[in-house]
């Protein structure tokens, strides 16, 4: 009952999803109508013209006398059927074309809803989801549905009126052949039913699988520098060998599943025909029947048979395509980020004084990482955040830029708790470098001003050369115009760091946030990098991640971590006389 009121559930707000389409809808709905009444009157009216046409041919055998059509003789008739099919042919092609059009709208909605859904969810959801698996479902799940509506379900409404229609002009010719055949399509309503149980597991489980393997490839594409470099090159084909094998075995069931079903209906047809169609002679022996009733009545059980071996086909592929359509809703259920404010604090430019308020803070509530964080920069300093990997030093900073919402506590900026504020107006006061470098697909201008794209080419230049990297950029092929690919493969990871941090330069931030920022570059380009950063932090509050301590004995005030607490905090002699958990990390690294 549980699973039925689920399907139901996403039935309903699939199709809410379209209220947005009702004139293509109302268009479709109607052409449907039309296709169906004409499709159900041509085979009554073509019987009257074979009966008629029969007529005449033995009128004309029995006065001896050649048979022909004329106007007044079956021209008429004969004539008024073709355009009867005709028209049923371009009602048949204008629905097909409207459903089509209703369905890629849908895809592109979804695409969009789930696009936009992506910008509002927390960095949490990321990091419990591996990017193949949603990718998995923005593409096929997506096309999924696409496809199965703009096929299966029109095919699945007309067939629902062409057997109403159909069964009810075959009961008005003959009963006892239309209750025949009733007892042939019964057996066949059973097994479809039995099979679309099987088949809606199976689609869900084909499209995790899909998920899966999408995740598996996506990341052993991206490692593939390191698989390559520890010889694990065997492990990880095995490993997109077994999820490959994984997503064959899902999809053969749910293949056999959905097409399993059409060649035993269509045997069931073939042998309800056989029966009839001994029936149906005897009644023409005994005059009961003409042969425009029969033919008729055949073009009827066809037309009936054919609809209902498609809607079993169409069933089961509606199956998966819920199946697809309950994934996606799923998705666009996440729960979001904390909405911002609906009357939001402004702060357009800060000075740079920062404080945490017995911050308290934990990736799972009820598992406090953080606990009563507290600490004070005063703007222009320069803040270093130190300690082993795992600390939470990068946390740290992430509850600054709200990528993460605190449990407990509050984080200010000029006085301004940064709850209060919009996430864009908060963060548009700080310029980031990360450890890893992201580079999108684009010019090397345009990957510069991405932190400001109204920039002009002075500015981006004027960046470049603050971050040392002005050199490097005119000796490729066409300067700031080279185009790079989305991964930056043609350039040394110094190279791409360096392109980040004159990002930094070009939006002028009063607040500065580097995580390892030159942890990629040589000895000489970090001097050179940090006589530039040392100009730019000049008057500008910054927060300096790092594990070479050397980097840091400037510092104003160095803030050690250690399992998500500060456990020590002062500026470089302070720890040093201190003798403590900093002082023991410094020496060790210049033993």
């Amino acid at each position: 009952m549980n699973q039925t009121r689920k399907k139901q559930s996403t039935v309903v707000r699939l199709f809410s999803q379209l209220k947005g389409q009702r004139i293509r809808l109302t268009v479709v709905a109607v052409s449907i109508i039309i296709y169906i009444g004409l499709s159900i009157y041509n085979p009554m009216y073509s019987a009257l013209v074979i009966d008629h046409l029969w007529q005449s041919i033995q009128a004309a055998w029995s006065e001896g006398v050649p048979f022909a059509v004329t106007w007044t003789n079956m021209g008429r008739e004969l004539t008024q059927l073709t355009v009867q099919y005709f028209f049923t042919w371009i009602f048949y092609y204008l629905q097909s074309y409207l459903m089509a059009n209703v369905a890629e709208n849908l895809n592109l909605e979804l695409r969009n809803q789930i696009a936009g859904k992506l910008n509002r969810l927390p960095l949490r959801f990321f990091d419990q989801n591996k990017a193949g698996e949603i990718l998995s479902r923005v593409t096929s799940d997506l096309d999924k549905i696409a496809d199965v509506l703009q096929t299966g379900l029109l095919k699945l409404l007309v067939a629902i009126g062409t057997i109403a229609g159909s069964l009810i002009v075959m009961f008005y010719y003959s009963v006892p052949l239309t209750c025949i055949f009733l007892i042939f399509m019964a057996v066949s309503v059973v097994i479809t039913q039995i099979v679309a149980k099987k088949n809606l597991r199976c689609a869900a489980e084909r499209q995790e699988t899909i998920g899966e393997l999408t995740g598996i490839v996506e990341e052993y594409y991206n490692g593939r520098n390191v698989i390559k470099a520890y010889n694990h090159e065997e492990q990880s084909l095995n490993g997109v060998t077994a999820a490959a094998e994984k997503n064959r075995a899902a999809n053969q069931k749910a293949d056999f599943l959905t097409n399993c079903v059409n060649p035993l209906i269509r045997l069931l047809t073939r042998l309800a025909n056989v029966v009839i169609a001994i029936i149906a002679g005897k009644a023409m022996l005994d005059g009961t029947m003409t042969v425009g009733v029969v033919q008729a009545f055949f073009q009827y059980v066809n037309q009936t048979a054919e609809p209902l071996t498609e809607a079993s086909f169409m069933v089961n592929s509606l199956q998966s395509a819920l199946a697809s359509a309950r994934r996606t809703f799923e998705l666009l259920d996440e729960e979001e980020e904390i909405p911002d404010p609906i009357y939001p604090a402004v702060l357009e430019q800060a000075k740079g004084s920062i404080a945490f308020e017995h911050v308290s803070f934990g990736y799972d509530p009820g598992r406090l990482l953080m606990r009563d964080i507290s600490f004070e920069a005063k703007p222009g300093q320069k803040i270093a955040v130190v300690g082993s990997t795992g600390a939470g030093k990068t946390t740290l900073v992430n509850l600054l830029m709200r990528f993460y919402e605190v449990n407990g506590g509050r984080i200010t900026i000029d006085g301004v708790d940064t709850a209060e504020m919009t996430r864009g107006g908060l963060r548009r006061n700080f310029g980031m470098v990360l450890q890893d470098t992201w580079l999108f697909g684009g010019t090397v201008a345009e990957n510069i001003a991405y932190s400001k794209p109204d920039a002009t080419r002075e500015e981006i230049i004027a960046a470049a050369k603050a971050a040392k990297v002005d050199y490097f950029i005119r000796t490729m092929p066409h300067g700031y115009n080279t185009v790079l690919d989305n991964e930056a493969a043609n350039l040394s990871a110094g190279q791409r760091q360096l392109l980040t941090i004159a990002r930094v330069f070009l939006c002028d931030p009063p607040v500065i946030i580097l995580d390892e920022a030159t942890s990629s570059v040589d000895t000489r380009t970090e001097a050179e990098i940090g006589k530039a950063m040392k100009k730019l932090m000049k008057g500008r509050t910054s927060f300096v991640i790092a594990h070479r301590l050397s980097t840091i004995r400037d510092a104003d005030m160095i803030l050690f971590m250690e399992n998500g607490n500060i456990i020590e905090q002062g500026n470089h002699r302070e720890l040093l006389a201190k003798q403590g958990a900093y002082a023991s990390l410094y020496y060790s690294q210049f033993e």
